[in-house]
């Protein structure tokens, strides 16, 4: 019999499972790097929206990288010398504010819509939910840039276009996180949503490559071209998306207490087995640090619950309140309110100040400014290997902040000083700020959604996810609009902020650091150091 050949002992070398779960894990992916991509557009365009030109002696338009106009000049009107390349109503002297309220519209209603989006989520089947929000998120990101084309000057179309976005936006964080958490279990969550969440730099760094190739000529296209690929993508996700193993009879992934945690609006399942003595066995560590600090309540474990797998109501989907009793929810919620703000005014303001600091234009800022992503990608895996090994969620959060406030106020001081140093820090200040940015909201939202506490809901991982990531969504909010208010006094009184947000940050994870010191794995549930077998 001829060998075969070494494609096809690689394809076989996998089983059925393992290439299904190859296929969501890039799936998913794909599916939400477009929307990010979606949302870089506005950060790069902000340069053509506001900027000064000068006339030449042979009557071109050069670029002038100063961010003020001549006094000059009335309010409201285009200047008679032709040298205003701004798009109004942008054109004004208060520009940084007027931008600043386009991030801010957007951002709050995504803030808002979260909280609400993880709850409808857990009632209706993530394909349709997902896909719904992925098709209108492509309108509307389409429908800013068309004010390009029909000469839209009304600030009120672009603040309304933007709400909308952020609102239907909001479908997609909590649906890929539970479709991802369904068919990945606990034992390398840490890398495997290290990993996958890199699609947040990946989908910065396209939209800005792609914003920027027509940033210059016509920002419309800037929008038009991302929302076109939203959409695709999300007609993608309607043919192709499955939300659990069972949909495609793959088996459920094994855990270390033979659960079976499963997501969607017909589904939900626990099978726990147990030995009969288990009414003596003592509470393990975890639950004696969690769940009875006090030393006076008792919890048993001793039932075995199986819920019915047909849409039955055996068990209600976890109230708001009821998530925010899951221990560490509050505490990882409150810290990454703080690490989203300093992550998301990057995202939306360091393409402007490149172009201040190193007098760049916007098509050059913007690809400069991905650098920052590909810090991010790497400070994503590498937060998600250390809490792995260590099995210390909150330390290692907290030790990338701890290093990322004295690098951010580096990166304000040295960036000045040429091209060189500020690639260099855009690196290193990427990997620390979107470190634990992306641990808190993949590793540590899965762990808190499916904890033990829950005895089985597996209703919750949805919205504990939505509650997290909701609530840094406020931060995201505030970081972008606060910089735009701030900005105009100098650009080191931002960077003051953001180290304040990061040691803020810090701060509200100082309890569950120490609970991980003097008992490990408290703070998220079942995290314990993996091992290899």
């Amino acid at each position: 019999m001829a060998r075969l050949p070494a494609g096809i002992r690689f394809i076989i070398s996998f089983s059925r499972d393992q290439w299904y779960r190859a296929f969501i894990f890039i799936l998913t992916f794909l599916l939400y790097a477009s929307f990010h991509l979606s949302r870089k557009p506005i950060s790069i365009v902000k340069g053509a929206l506001h900027r000064y030109c000068a006339a030449l002696n042979e009557g071109e338009v050069e670029f002038n990288s100063q961010s003020q106009k001549a006094t000059d000049i009335a309010p409201h009107q285009r200047p008679d010398n032709g040298t205003d390349c701004g798009w109004a109503p942008f054109d004004q002297d208060n520009y940084q504010q007027l931008l600043g309220a386009l991030d801010y519209s957007f951002l709050c209603a995504y803030a808002i819509g979260m909280y609400l989006s993880g709850i409808i989520g857990e009632r209706l089947p993530i394909r349709y939910y997902l896909t719904f929000g992925m098709l209108a998120s492509g309108a509307f990101t389409a429908l800013f840039g068309l004010g390009y084309f029909y000469n839209i000057h009304s600030f009120g179309f672009y603040v309304v276009t933007q709400i909308i976005n952020g609102l239907v936006q909001t479908t997609g964080w909590p649906s890929v996180v539970t479709c991802l958490s369904n068919w990945f279990g606990k034992g390398r969550r840490g890398l495997i949503m290290g990993v996958w969440n890199s699609h947040t730099s990946v989908g910065n760094i396209l939209g800005s490559l792609i914003a920027g190739y027509w940033v210059s000529t016509c920002w419309g296209l800037s929008f038009v071209v991302p929302g076109a690929i939203v959409a695709a993508m999300g007609i993608v996700c309607f043919l192709f998306l499955i939300e659990h193993p069972r949909d495609i009879a793959c088996s459920p992934t094994s855990t270390a207490h033979s659960k079976g945690y499963e997501n969607g609006t017909h589904r939900l399942r626990l099978q726990k087995h147990m030995v009969t003595d288990e009414k003596s066995k003592p509470l393990d560590p975890e639950t004696q640090c969690l769940l009875l600090s006090d030393g006076k309540h008792s919890v048993h474990q001793n039932h075995t619950v199986v819920l019915p797998a047909d849409g039955g109501s055996g068990v209600a989907a976890i109230s708001f309140t009821g998530a925010l009793k899951i221990p560490g929810v509050i505490e990882f919620s409150l810290c990454l309110l703080f690490a989203k703000l300093v992550s998301y005014t990057f995202l939306f303001w360091l393409p402007l100040y490149i172009t201040n600091v190193d007098h760049l234009d916007a098509q050059k800022a913007g690809e400069l400014s991905t650098l920052f992503d590909v810090g991010g990608i790497f400070g994503g895996i590498l937060a998600g290997v250390i809490s792995d090994r260590l099995g210390k969620r909150a330390s290692t959060c907290g030790l990338m902040l701890l290093l990322a406030a004295p690098t951010l106020y580096i990166f304000s001081t040295i960036s000045k000083m040429g091209l060189e140093a500020t690639i260099a820090m855009l690196l290193l200040s990427g990997a620390l700020v979107s470190g634990p940015y992306a641990l808190i909201t993949t590793a540590v939202s899965a762990d808190l959604g499916t904890h033990k506490s829950l005895k089985g809901n597996s209703h919750a991982l949805a919205t504990v996810t939505a509650i997290i990531d909701g609530t840094g969504s406020v931060g995201a909010a505030l970081g972008p609009l606060l910089a735009g208010l701030i900005s105009p006094s100098g650009w080191n009184n931002v960077f003051y902020m953001l180290m304040f947000a990061d040691a803020c940050a810090l701060l509200f994870l100082i309890r569950l650091i120490h609970k991980e010191l003097s008992c490990p794995g408290s703070a998220t549930g079942d995290q314990v150091p993996f091992k290899e077998h």
